[in-house]
């Protein structure tokens, strides 16, 4: 079962899925994506993390997801993925390959054992970005979120706090 939640920044999109995820009885991996850039950022993740104390193992990974919930999956009665933009920002930053990134993701999750729930932002709504980077990433965004959407069995948007069911 994947559930894909997305939503806009500060929308609850994260809060809805740890609601649903500790639903599930038994172990919960929590795959975080987010690396501390900053003092603030730093401190976002401290609190995430003490947030979450007790109830999740948590795995940060910020680029390579896809083997990872390959080994997660069938050892874990539920998974946690929070979040594919900012992976989907690390890739940039890495200058991995993307669209085979993608790739390798929705094929993984094709053959996932444990159910999984997805966060991702939807930076489609707003302004065109005004420079080429920022038009890039927000191309791919829509695109890697089409294609997860694609493959999961439930897709969510969440706006104000509201979970809307899409899928």
């Amino acid at each position: 079962m994947i559930t894909f939640i997305i939503g806009g920044a500060r929308s609850g999109k994260s809060g809805f899925a740890e609601k649903n995820a500790v639903s599930f009885k038994g172990e919960r991996a929590y795959i975080a994506t987010a690396t501390a850039l900053d003092d603030e950022m730093k401190e976002r993740i401290d609190k995430h993390k003490k947030e979450r104390s007790g109830k999740w193992d948590t795995f940060e990974e910020p680029v390579e997801i896809a083997p990872l919930i390959k080994e997660l999956s069938g050892r874990y009665d539920v998974i946690l993925l929070d979040c594919l933009t900012l992976w989907l920002s690390n890739m940039f930053q890495n200058e991995a390959n993307i669209e085979g990134e993608i790739e390798k993701l929705t094929s993984t999750l094709e053959n996932i054992k444990s159910p999984i729930f997805i966060v991702s932002n939807e930076t489609g709504m707003g302004i065109v970005p005004d420079n080429p980077l920022a038009r890039k990433f927000r191309d791919m965004s829509g695109i890697m979120n089409q294609k997860v959407a694609f493959v999961a069995d439930e897709v969510y948007m969440v706006v104000a706090g509201i979970p809307m069911r899409i899928k």
